[in-house]
């Protein structure tokens, strides 16, 4: 059987009538915080140390650790049937771009490019390592069109937005005609 002392260090729900109490097997409640935040301290120590030990025990993943970009749970088959539709999308620009409609272009330009920036790396993901080298740097140059084309709106300069839509097209077809 527990001794009273064992019984109240693993029982905190046991009211202390007092704020120090000198009885046998009673503890003073800033003991009992103190233990309970040891308790809960050694609780989270010993779930990181598990964490960490299952993040570099894992052999499946590269460097035993796995910092994902994607969207979770996005299959490449979900990407496949996105980045048309969001490439289409992103075409759709050219319509604010000839209506000088700079503020609509910007938050149509972020909101459409951040969906085709997801697929396509879940795509080059999936990829081969003979063709990811390729279609990393052409994802690179798309997404550096679209980062100067949302300033050029940003400055409502219509020529370097007409050049950046224009190379964004170019890279989309690159793009789809390796994938």
């Amino acid at each position: 059987m527990a001794s009273p002392m064992a019984l109240r260090l693993f029982s905190p729900n046991l009211p202390c009538p007092q704020w120090r109490c000198s009885k046998a097997g009673h503890i003073t409640q800033s003991l009992e915080r103190q233990l309970t935040r040891r308790r809960l301290t050694a609780a989270a120590a010993l779930a990181t140390a598990f964490l960490v030990k299952e993040a570099f025990s894992n052999l499946n993943n590269a460097s035993s650790l796995e910092f994902r970009f994607t969207v979770p749970d996005q299959t490449l088959e979900e990407a496949d049937a996105g980045v048309k539709v969001h490439a289409r999308d992103l075409l759709q620009i050219k319509d604010f771009i000839d209506s000088k409609s700079w503020k609509e272009a910007q938050l149509a330009l972020r909101e459409r490019s951040s969906f085709l920036k997801q697929d396509l790396y879940t795509i080059i993901q999936a990829k081969p390592g003979s063709q990811r080298l390729q279609l990393r740097k052409l994802y690179s140059i798309l997404f550096n069109n679209v980062s100067r084309l949302d300033y050029a709106a940003r400055d409502k300069d219509e020529n370097v937005a007409r050049e950046c839509y224009n190379n964004i097209v170019a890279t989309l077809d690159e793009i789809f005609a390796i994938i």
